[in-house]
């Protein structure tokens, strides 16, 4: 989506390894700046050695994993949706599990379970799937609800609850679930609550014909997953995590953000519109664009550039709408277009 400029931005820093004085920057925060671009570049590298032709798809995922959120793939079947989500845990060295979601799936086989143990006559807790740094939820909407909101403490806390006793889960924490929105027999679709977890929902499309003639040349002995070996730690990601919290919103931005959440609240051609949670997703998802922009503060295009992907999927349509031809997509940037273009100033000295 092609969107005019919705700011006039403070100069941007230098791009990355640029010979020039940057007196008011230190020299911790020089080093910061060139390890996440360092690392940013080797995770994309890896993943996009494996997933032909979406690099977009690729720089959304990282971009989500490094905003501390939880990512939907949404597609038809055999578009990559898991091996998007495999390549992104295999280049990261940290923990991974992956859990098949079926109708039989109970909630304790994601959570965990407390067994007695007669040897010391007391309950033992045995961790469940969800106890990895990288969760791969493979066909989420094939899971009855109950074993689906076993996820939502999970997803919004980074713990788990069970028999009373709260377990706290690894840092980093991400779960990456896809489901398939064509076959409808034998699913459950995700509630509104389920759904407003996910900071960002990725359909990733059909690649073009290049990329399918280079899949049909790589992909034929073996797997490109086999070659992919880590190429940062989960410490690496908790530091470009701190980077990305460190990034700098100006107050006209974050009121940005509620205009835009209000202006999908009070549509009339929405029943549901963005939450208090849908926010902070959009300023996570925009201060984590920014960073792998090289940026160290955000501007209104990042806003508009992440709100596709973070507000389309949580935005109910009234009937009207839908039988009018409209979807949350075009809708969303109706409201866009419409929003009113604002400056920004850096009052980081204010």
């Amino acid at each position: 989506m092609e969107t005019p400029s919705r700011a006039m931005a403070p100069s941007p820093l230098p791009a990355h390894g640029a010979n020039v004085d940057r007196p008011d920057i230190s020299e911790a925060t020089e080093a910061a700046g060139n390890h996440f671009h360092d690392s940013a570049l080797r995770i994309l590298a890896a993943i996009n050695s494996v997933i032909d032709g979406k690099p977009e798809a690729a720089r959304l995922a990282l971009t989500v994993l490094l905003a501390q959120g939880h990512l939907l793939l949404q597609d038809v079947p055999g578009v990559g949706k898991t091996m998007l989500a495999k390549s992104l845990a295999r280049s990261i060295d940290c923990s991974v599990n992956r859990i098949q979601f079926t109708p039989d799936l109970l909630p304790s086989d994601v959570t965990g379970v407390s067994i007695y143990n007669q040897a010391s006559n007391e309950f033992e807790f045995r961790p469940g799937a969800v106890f990895a740094n990288i969760v791969i939820g493979d066909e989420i909407n094939r899971a009855s609800a109950k074993t689906q909101s076993a996820l939502l403490e999970c997803m919004e806390e980074h713990q788990v609850t069970v028999d009373g006793h709260s377990y706290t889960l690894g840092e980093p924490f991400m779960v990456v679930a896809t489901q398939n929105p064509i076959e409808m027999e034998g699913t459950y679709p995700l509630p509104e609550a389920q759904r407003d977890r996910f900071m960002a929902r990725i359909s990733m499309g059909y690649p073009d014909k290049a990329a399918e003639l280079q899949m049909l040349e790589t992909h034929q002995s073996s797997s490109p997953l086999e070659r992919i070996s880590p190429v940062v730690h989960s410490g690496d990601i908790a530091r470009m995590i701190a980077t990305v919290q460190n990034v700098y919103a100006s107050a006209t931005v974050k009121d940005y953000i509620v205009e835009l959440a209000r202006a999908t609240r009070e549509s009339p051609q929405l029943r549901l519109g963005a939450s208090p949670r849908a926010m902070l997703h959009v300023l996570r998802a925009a201060k984590a664009t920014a960073a792998l922009e090289g940026r160290d503060f955000v501007l209104p295009d990042d806003v508009v550039k992440v709100a596709e992907s973070v507000l389309a999927h949580r935005l109910i349509l009234e009937r009207k709408a839908t039988s009018a031809g409209e979807s949350a997509v075009t809708i969303l940037r109706s409201i866009l277009n419409h929003l009113p273009v604002i400056e920004v100033d850096d009052d980081r000295s204010k």
